[in-house]
């Protein structure tokens, strides 16, 4: 049963025997880090020393998680069941509908996604009389995700970390946004830790119930957690301080969204006593490659240190090209033409990419490549869930699941169009602030009382009717009939079937698929859940395709051939990066 141990070389193998006490295994690019936690994983259960549901495992996407639950699996010769595995969100969201009612909520609680975040934001600064146009939205909801990223409530922060940001009213503003989140039994993302951590600091007797249950806790990506994923975990690991983190300082570059490296750098200062691992033998490049990174890797300060080499016996590899060009265009041609010339020699489309620093620099590749009759693909352009269609499908079913869920059923009450236009939606949420209810429930009132009329007054009837049909329908034939029910009988389908646009015919593809999808869960809220947490590009790798993407996309991945374009003073590292160690890290 051990033969999984002989796979590993001297130094993976010390970090996966290493079980007891807290230990950073600083884990270079390409030194196989993920073989180390997935063994590791696995090695635990084959040795006995916990139960699958006693090792708490957290990934930094959920493509991670399910690629380790499969090696995992094919290490014990069984499908690995009972783990808690998943992505810090995903497994705070499943703590926290255990515990929803510490923080004011109900375990049904909805999570919001960034769209929805947004328009509720809104929302409460129109209420709280705030100009939007001059204040806009989106600034606001980046200092308040700023403040949940460092674990800060609306009551800890202070005036002197406020903003200036509506004339110093964005803690309140934030308050009241938290506010009017509780009274729609909601969170968004942010929520989804702070409230978490919030609990374990404030309910010992809950802190030692997770204390009991978690034996051990495996960390990926380390460098890229931010405070209030570091203090999630340092709770969580304070009684047996069984805890592997696995990152490189080297490749922090998620600062931009709260990822602080110092996490890393103080790991054994917050843990007496841990043990470091170096992984410094790279599978993935060669020693020219190596060379080159390492010379410039070299420069940056607060490091721990560490020097890849080769970890394979082979040939030294070409070396590192560096090509000056006049512009973007003839940069293009040009990529283009070595693609051209690679591919008539034999190499393969889908081993090429070309990595860029921003995505509007991808616009003169995708035209020399299409000039030249080069299939490609853009990897991190609209996920098959931020498709119009789809949000509009799943805020249906976020009705269905939530009545009292006012920014799903303001998406689609007017989706297909019913007459209600601004005046309505206004009488709507004044009359539910008025009598404190939820936007369906004063829709309901205003058409009892006859404060509709004409066709609003009719459409809103029958959409009411018809969500009093379709929950009674989720009971008796399941949600999957229900869905396509709902959509079939609300005129949504049929808007799309009716529409002469040379989208629609993929629109109602993508519906389809949706359904289909609906089918590997067995509930409708397991599938919301899943909804509300998938964080990956939903992109086809099917084809042989030239790969454009941003650096930040193609972090883990590999391809034989590599194009850099665009290594120039004020573009990489860019105006606006003042952290050039994050640049050198991409």
């Amino acid at each position: 049963m051990t033969d999984y141990l002989a796979r590993l070389n001297t130094e993976q193998r010390e970090a996966v025997e290493t079980l007891d006490g807290p230990l950073l295994v600083l884990a270079g690019a390409g030194t196989g880090k993920t073989r180390v936690l997935t063994t590791r994983f696995a090695h635990i259960l084959v040795l006995g020393r916990a139960a699958p549901g006693q090792v708490l495992a957290v990934t930094f996407t959920n493509k991670a998680a399910r690629e380790m639950r499969e090696r995992v699996g094919a290490i014990l010769g069984r499908p690995a069941e009972g783990l808690w595995l998943g992505t810090f969100h995903a497994l705070c969201a499943r703590m926290l509908r255990r515990h929803a009612e510490y923080v004011g909520l109900r375990s049904g609680f909805t999570i919001l996604d960034a769209d929805d975040q947004l328009r509720l934001l809104k929302q409460v600064m129109e209420v709280a009389g705030t100009d939007t146009r001059r204040w806009p939205p989106a600034g606001l909801m980046g200092a308040i995700q700023h403040w949940k990223d460092r674990s800060l409530t609306p009551a800890r922060v202070t005036e002197a970390e406020d903003t200036d940001f509506a004339a110093g009213r964005a803690r309140a503003l934030y308050a009241a946004y938290q506010e009017r989140l509780r009274g729609l039994n909601a969170v968004d993302f942010g929520d989804l830790l702070l409230h978490m951590t919030e609990i374990l600091r404030t309910q010992p007797e809950v802190l030692a119930q997770y204390h009991r249950a978690f034996r051990y806790i495996l960390v990926d990506e380390y460098q890229d957690t931010n405070v209030a994923q570091y203090l999630w975990l340092r709770l969580l690991a304070q009684e047996h301080r069984n805890i592997c983190c696995v990152g490189d300082d080297d490749q922090s570059i998620y600062s931009w969204r709260g990822a602080e490296v110092e996490n890393i750098l103080r790991f054994e200062k917050d843990f007496p006593g841990a043990r470091v691992i170096r992984l410094e033998a790279n599978y993935r490049s060669t020693a020219p490659i190596l060379a080159a990174a390492s010379a410039l890797i070299g420069h940056n300060q607060g490091r721990l240190g560490k020097t890849l080499r080769p970890g394979r016996n082979e040939a030294a590899g070409e070396k590192v090209q560096v090509v000056g060009l006049w512009d973007s265009d003839e940069e293009a041609r040009m990529v283009g033409d070595r693609i051209e010339a690679l591919r008539r020699g034999g190499h393969a489309l889908a081993e090429m990419a070309i990595l860029v620093r921003a995505g509007f620099q991808t616009r003169a590749f995708e035209e020399r490549l299409m000039t030249l009759g080069l299939p490609y693909r853009v990897i991190g352009g609209l996920r098959f869930y931020e498709r119009q269609e789809i949000r509009d499908a799943i805020a249906y079913m976020r009705v269905l699941a939530q009545p009292a869920d006012d920014l799903a059923f303001e998406r689609i009450v007017n989706v297909p169009r019913r007459g209600v236009g601004e005046a309505a939606l206004r009488l709507m949420h004044e009359t539910a602030r008025q009598h404190g209810v939820a936007l369906a429930e004063a829709a309901a009132r205003l058409v009892a009382e006859g404060r509709l009329k004409g066709k609003v007054r009719d459409s809103m009837a029958e959409l009411l009717r018809g969500f009093a049909r379709w929950r009674a329908m989720l009971g008796t034939d399941g949600h999957i009939v229900t869905l396509a029910t709902m959509l079939d009988e609300s005129g949504y389908t049929e808007m799309w079937q009716k529409d002469k646009s040379p989208e629609a015919p993929g629109r109602l593809e993508n519906l389809k698929e949706l359904i289909r999808a609906l089918s590997d869960f067995e509930t409708l809220a397991g599938f919301l859940d899943h909804v509300a947490l998938v964080m990956e590009s939903e992109e086809s790798a099917e084809g042989d395709r030239v790969s454009l993407m941003t650096l930040h996309g193609a972090k883990g991945l590999e391809f034989d051939t590599v194009f850099l374009p665009g290594w120039e003073e004020g573009l990489f590292p860019n105006q606006r990066a003042l952290d050039e160690t994050g640049a050198k890290g991409l």
